[in-house]
């Protein structure tokens, strides 16, 4: 993921969108401290650069492979970890996007060569990882000092197979808010107070739709409620257990009634004329966010940098953030340690230590990363971040909040490739071309079965 975020469905980069964040957050590095541990492969066995910490000793080089600006490097995390451990470097190498980088961490995983000791893993991957991948890749649920009831139950179990094996630590999640223009708000006669505003679709998705209603009546001339269509279904189909895929692997979403009900949601957006017919992560996408053409966006922690950037100087304060109507999340990574690495131990070490809730706090206070270590909600960095430019929105409890309440998730190998059909095939065309449901849905369903061959 990671120059720009991804729409629903789309391979593209995503973490340039929380570099905004930073300047709002502002909380200084927080040192992690992580045991040494005495791994089988030490500093004489690996891989040596001359130097090491003020004695010129040999140090073992752990490789991490990430895919975009990961933001593990930029946030000083290697360089903390280093110092605590002058006996270790770290080198990252990364490959701009992820549709160029996972094709190659599976042959590399099939081959058993190629690999870095730690890797990073996208969430529309992770569910062909754990499945597939699993006896290529450390179980890192052993791994001293990790904790499992640190981390979030559903994004422990996105990585966890069904016997019991943890082959990923989760990094950061996208869980989702609704983002709004308070000044589009005042002028439609709605409340602009974030807790009055989360109140009017509080546990209901069709109440945002009554609140689009309500905001179409009045809405200032050029102006339309939501952005797309299909940033709604991608809100709704993210607080859904199961989604695309059953329990059992096998592929439901066409008689699934949680994907019908997101659909069908999401298409009355389109048919009651409360979109911007938008195609998000397009540029005239962002002009939308420039020109204050659409009031709402469903927006994972992540976008608060992007709509920041997009909608420029003269948005700031006219931008707030609620709760979403029911809890959801859009996002994610995990890091795996391939068992064909050298240095397995010290690169499980390295993976605990990433991960663990001071660190994934960093990574929050610098990059805008929200932490999957829920342990870390208690943190300073978290839990009393606040948003300058979204009128000092309390970001962390916000986020903190739907990440706790979003359900455990049922995860496919082919989300991505079913999502992105329903996106861009499907809702697209009853948002824009004005094609009925019906016949987007049937649209999206025929792409589907051709790109799953069935």
């Amino acid at each position: 993921m990671r120059t720009r975020r991804r729409a629903p469905g789309r391979v593209a980069p995503r973490r340039v969108a929380a570099l905004a964040v930073v300047a709002a957050l502002g909380a200084s590095l927080l040192a992690g401290c992580a045991d040494d541990g005495d791994g089988k492969d030490s500093a004489s066995s690996g891989s040596s650069s001359s130097g090491g910490s003020g004695g010129g000793g040999a140090r073992t080089t752990l490789t991490v492979g990430v895919f975009g600006a990961f933001g593990l490097k930029e946030a000083g995390l290697y360089d903390a970890y280093m110092k605590l451990h002058p006996d270790i470097e770290i080198k990252q190498t990364s490959i701009e996007r992820n549709e160029n980088y996972y094709p190659q961490l599976l042959t590399h995983l099939g081959s058993g060569s190629g690999l870095a000791d730690v890797q990073a893993v996208e969430v529309n991957n992770i569910a062909e990882v754990t499945a597939t991948q699993a006896g290529r890749l450390e179980d890192l649920g052993k791994v001293k000092g990790v904790d499992k009831d640190a981390f979030l139950p559903w994004k422990w179990g996105q990585a966890t197979t069904k016997d019991g094996r943890t082959v990923g630590l989760g990094t950061d999640i996208g869980p989702q808010g609704i983002c709004y223009r308070k000044d589009l708000f005042a002028a439609a006669g709605l409340p602009t107070d974030r807790e009055a505003v989360g109140k009017l679709w509080a546990g209901d998705w069709q109440k945002y739709l009554a609140a689009g209603e309500r905001y179409k009546a009045k809405a200032p001339k050029g102006t339309a409620f939501v952005d797309s269509a299909s940033g709604v279904m991608a809100a709704i189909t993210g607080g859904s257990t199961t989604r695309y895929y059953d329990g059992d692997g096998k592929v439901v979403y066409k008689s699934n009634p949680a994907v019908k009900e997101a659909w069908d949601t999401a298409a009355s957006f389109a048919t009651h004329g409360l979109t911007a017919k938008l195609q998000q992560f397009q540029p005239s996408w962002d002009q939308g966010f420039a020109n204050g053409t659409f009031a709402t966006v469903s927006c994972p922690a992540w976008m608060l940098g992007y709509i920041q950037d997009k909608a420029g100087e003269a948005g700031k304060g006219k931008w707030d953030v609620a709760a979403a109507p029911k809890p959801s999340n859009w996002g994610g990574s995990f890091l795996v340690v391939p068992s064909a690495g050298k240095h397995r131990d010290r690169a499980a070490e390295l993976a605990a230590w990433l991960t663990a809730p001071a660190q994934q706090a960093t990574l929050f206070a610098k990059r805008g990363s929200f932490p999957s270590a829920r342990a870390a909600y208690a943190l300073p960095a978290v839990s009393g971040a606040q948003h300058a430019y979204f009128g000092g929105a309390p970001i962390g409890q916000i986020f903190a909040k739907a990440a706790e309440g979003t359900p455990v998730q049922v995860l496919g190998p082919k989300d991505l490739i079913i999502a992105q059909n329903l996106a861009d095939v499907g809702m697209l065309q009853v948002d824009q071309k004005g094609r009925s449901p019906e016949a987007g849905w049937n649209a999206a369903v025929k792409a589907i079965d051709n790109a799953l061959d069935q």
